[in-house]
């Protein structure tokens, strides 16, 4: 139950899989923002709308524990015949209608078939009953938890869209960065063609400026189909249909420091809450069954019409009362739910200290990754102005002639890796940022 949210992870991780081999006929590209994403997954993602099913339903099992306050009524119509002497002299009683005659030996003995039509209204109101009292309150404790589980499902989507929403970011940079690369490599390849014509360089320059075009163009076509799957895999997210592709803002280059965020993640967590309430609702049904062995007491009445004819209502007879009753006995079967009990709230204690110990070492990684991405995009951005200056001096150089294709196209393909790395640290960074968010959410209800 408290694992649904992981659960629903791996099930969109094996729905972006088989997203990539699904191909189908685009729509124009639509800008999103980051805001508008959310919203749509909060109003339309299947996982919450199922959890809010889930949260719904245990309101309404909450709402049947009204009964130990409300009466039970209930009304029946019996029809009956019978020629037993003592039933059939009881109907007569219940009729109102024993005559001297009913007396004799002979009809008393041998009566004859004695029909009866009862019509009954029965009211049974419980009074003090301790063990419903704390199951009542144990429900209440798991409609709790249900909307805990409902909130931390929120916030688990909200992080998978800020995700799939830096990775569209991550895959329109990469396209970018390959068609300036592409650009780079035809200016180059042209220039190498005409060098060529006029015999002032060997076929193998111009074949190697031609092969690495032809690279960069499958490259470049891949990231265009990885940008369908990625719009595809967003659109689950929000509850659309697949096919639509779709344009982000550029990925933040933020430069937030650690001051200020949580080291630890917060005790009252949504999923850390929704553990502790059925803990808590453990706990209330443990001290239930321990009730059940002290006395009821409960009241109860009927009104009660007979007749010898069929929709006869002649005569009439109520009956009230007060029942205490106490079970003292079954078997050793309420000590043995109650120590079954225990072990069910000591097992679930015990997952939600592993659960708190696994964030911990989860978060602690997080903010190493942080540091890794944060100087890692320190780097990259040093690393992209040499790779930039290095590749200006060279094609200078180059159109002079002072240097072959080869270090060109080297120097093409260095700058190109280096600006997608740069994405890719910038990428990292933000996703860790978003990471750390989550992990460390407070109660927001």
């Amino acid at each position: 139950m408290l694992h649904k949210i992981t659960t629903y992870k791996l099930i969109l991780g094996l729905l972006l899989v088989s997203i990539a081999g699904f191909t189908q006929s685009q729509e124009p590209v639509k800008h999103l923002k980051l805001e508008e994403a959310i919203e749509k997954a909060y109003q339309q993602n299947r996982a919450i709308q199922l959890a809010k099913m889930d949260e719904t339903i245990a309101g309404s099992r909450l709402k049947q524990t009204d009964a130990l306050y409300l009466p039970q009524v209930g009304l029946s119509y019996t029809a009956m015949t019978t020629n037993n002497p003592l039933n059939a002299f009881g109907f007569k009683l219940q009729q109102k209608s024993i005559t001297a005659a009913d007396f004799n030996p002979d009809l008393l003995n041998n009566p004859k078939g004695t029909p009866d039509f009862s019509t009954k209204l029965e009211v049974m109101q419980p009074i003090i009953n301790l063990d419903l009292l704390y199951q009542k309150k144990a429900a209440e404790k798991q409609a709790e938890m249900y909307q805990y589980q409902t909130q931390r499902t929120k916030e688990a989507i909200c992080f998978e869209v800020q995700k799939a929403y830096l990775q569209l970011g991550l895959i329109h940079a990469s396209i970018k960065v390959l068609e300036d690369a592409l650009s780079t490599s035809k200016k180059v390849e042209s220039f190498t063609d005409n060098r060529f014509k006029q015999g002032l360089l060997q076929k193998s320059d111009l074949l190697n400026a031609q092969l690495q075009v032809k690279s960069i163009e499958t490259n470049l076509a891949k990231a265009k189909s990885n940008l369908g799957n990625a719009s595809d895999f967003m659109s689950l997210l929000m509850g659309n249909a697949a096919g639509q592709l779709y344009a982000v803002d550029e990925i933040p280059f933020s430069n937030a420091n650690q001051i200020g965020m949580a080291s630890t993640p917060s005790a009252e967590r949504a999923d850390f809450m929704a553990m502790q309430k059925a803990i808590d609702a453990t706990d209330l049904n443990i001290t239930a069954t321990k009730k059940s062995y002290l006395p009821k007491l409960n009241a109860f009445g009927s009104y009660q019409l007979n007749d010898s004819r069929m929709l006869g209502f002649g005569a009439n007879a109520y009956l009230a009362g007060v029942q205490l009753s106490w079970d003292i006995f079954k078997g050793n079967r309420t000590k043995n739910n109650i120590a079954t009990q225990v072990l069910e709230k000591n097992k679930m204690s015990s997952q939600l200290q592993q659960l708190k110990d696994q964030a911990q070492l989860e978060l602690g990684k997080t903010y190493r990754d942080l540091n890794n991405a944060s100087f890692q995009r320190n780097q990259q951005e040093k690393a992209v102005e040499q790779a930039s200056e290095s590749l200006r001096i060279l094609q200078n150089r180059y159109e002079q002639g002072l240097v072959n294709t080869t270090d060109v196209l080297m120097a093409s393909t260095q700058l190109a890796q280096q600006q997608l790395a740069l994405i890719q640290a910038s990428y990292d960074k933000q996703i860790s940022l978003a990471q750390i968010e989550f992990m460390t959410a407070s109660n927001k209800k």
